[in-house]
């Protein structure tokens, strides 16, 4: 059957987002070419808006789209696949009216503006809980994360949705990040959540993801933080100079995409927290620059704090370019690239800044077994260099490895794209991992799961998946070993 696409989805990519996802139920995945390790036994996550229209209306901005989550189990008997929406409360309302009835990041409130002030006052929900940003898998769990309310519980095999989980101590509606960070050895987690008050309440977890010690303080304005970073004993946090219009919000004027402004005639603030106490250990500013998200960090021989993170020039570029993506055309020219940072912990200063790879990139990722700890390789997705900065997506997964100052590149060809590359630990061989991302197929309008030998990135992969439906661009994703 021939699909015909508006002229207006200009590049392949875009095709993957045109039509709302299809959920498939639990399947074999036809193995396309090469072999599944023996020793790659676990599960792949992936969450990403899966839903980008309610009859003939679009989300405002690709944030808004609702959840959506694939899981790949890897068993010694091959892979099945199963994909299926986030079932929170906004998705099963709206599933029911077939129209939006929520205010989100990109969208102001649908309804009559009595009605929003009458849910706000209320503290009824007036914004809608996508669920769609990155998922964290725990020993009895799955959380659909999601940045300003509580995570979803989705059972680990199913998919099925349970309900909101507040971990113990969430208060509701509380936020809780979209980047929570697991220390590989205690298995901990951190996460953060910046309430309306700019208060940064801090949340560590034990490892089955119950809330055992919160600490609350206070910022300056209204600060937008979307990730941080774990680094030996501290939690970093660079704070961008963007602040939240809150009136505009509150009267129901303006979405909080629009009320996000950049100052740039200020610095970005730098905060030091130590893990144990969750007390502040330093504050700085350096220059301006915004990110979305961090790589790794560390505490070098020296007690300096070293890590990577994407680096832009300020958030607008981003943000739009972000917003454009459902629509299908892109124009804005969203640089990002990997930086290196230095600093002392003691005192929040920066010692150096490296630019590291000078190519468009994001969604940088270490190993899990070296979250906070000293690391060699960061995966992240690169912008092939024959493709267009702002019109194009994805199309390579690649390795920079501090030691040789290295770039690997594992470029998929012409109309294919990537998400999130995601490192899993070999079960029969420690020392051998492989890198899995999920591939759409502009050529074919498919999606695949491609496997590739961590130590040998830019050869071909050592196996190709294929998937029952078209898995529209995932956020973020995470490996479960078995």
């Amino acid at each position: 059957m021939t699909t015909t696409y508006p002229q207006s989805y200009q590049k392949a990519w875009a095709k993957a987002i045109a039509k709302p996802a299809k959920e498939f139920n639990l399947t074999p995945l036809a193995l396309l070419s090469g072999k599944i390790p023996a020793g790659l036994q676990g599960t792949l996550y992936y969450n990403g808006p899966g839903r980008l229209e309610r009859g003939e209306s679009k989300i405002g901005h690709w944030f808004d789209g609702d959840g959506a989550m694939l899981a790949v189990h890897f068993t010694e008997v091959g892979a099945k696949g199963i994909y299926r929406y986030v079932k929170t409360k906004g998705y099963l309302a709206e599933a029911e009216a077939g129209k939006f009835l929520y205010g989100n990041y990109g969208m102001t409130f649908p309804g009559p503006i009595w009605d929003y002030w009458r849910r706000l006052l209320t503290n009824n929900d007036f914004l809608k809980n996508a669920a769609n940003t990155a998922v964290l898998a725990l020993p009895d769990k799955l959380l659909a994360l999601w940045e300003a309310g509580n995570p979803h519980a989705l059972d680990l095999q199913t998919l099925e949705t349970k309900g909101l989980d507040n971990l113990g101590r969430l208060a509701r509606n509380q936020p809780y990040s979209a980047h929570p960070l697991q220390d590989p050895h205690t298995g901990e987690v951190y996460s953060i959540g910046i309430d309306e008050k700019s208060t940064l309440n801090l949340y560590r977890s034990d490892r089955t993801g119950k809330i055992v010690q919160t600490a609350a303080m206070k910022l300056n304005g209204l600060p937008f933080l979307h990730s941080f970073v774990l680094a030996g004993q501290y939690l970093i946090f660079f704070l961008p100079p963007i602040r939240l219009n809150l009136p505009s919000i509150m009267l129901g004027l303006s979405s909080y995409c629009d009320a996000l402004e950049w100052q740039g005639n200020q610095g970005t603030g730098i905060l030091v927290v130590d893990r144990e106490t969750l007390e502040v250990v330093s504050r700085g500013e350096t220059e301006p620059w915004f990110q979305w998200h961090f790589g790794n960090g560390c505490v070098e021989t020296d007690g300096s704090v070293r890590l990577d993170l994407v680096r832009f020039s300020d958030f607008a570029q981003s943000n739009e370019y972000l917003r454009e993506v459902p629509t299908g055309q892109t124009h804005t020219a969203a640089n990002g690239r990997l930086w290196q940072v230095r600093l002392n912990p003691q005192t929040s200063k920066i010692i150096e800044t490296q630019e590291v790879v000078n190519r468009c990139c994001e969604f940088p990722v270490v190993q899990p077994q070296q979250v906070g700890q000293p690391w060699r390789y960061t995966y992240f997705g690169l912008l092939g260099l024959s493709r267009e900065i702002g019109k194009d997506w994805f199309g390579s997964i690649a390795r920079f490895d501090y030691q040789t100052s290295t770039l690997t590149e594992a470029d998929l060809g012409e109309n294919r794209y990537v998400v999130e590359p995601i490192y899993a630990a070999d079960t029969l061989n420690p020392e051998q991992g492989w890198v899995l991302t999920v591939v759409y197929d502009g050529n074919l309008n498919t999606s695949e799961v491609w496997v590739f030998d961590e130590a040998s990135l830019d050869e071909e992969p050592v196996c190709r998946l294929g998937l029952p439906e078209v898995i529209p661009f995932s956020f973020h994703g995470t490996w479960r070993p078995a």
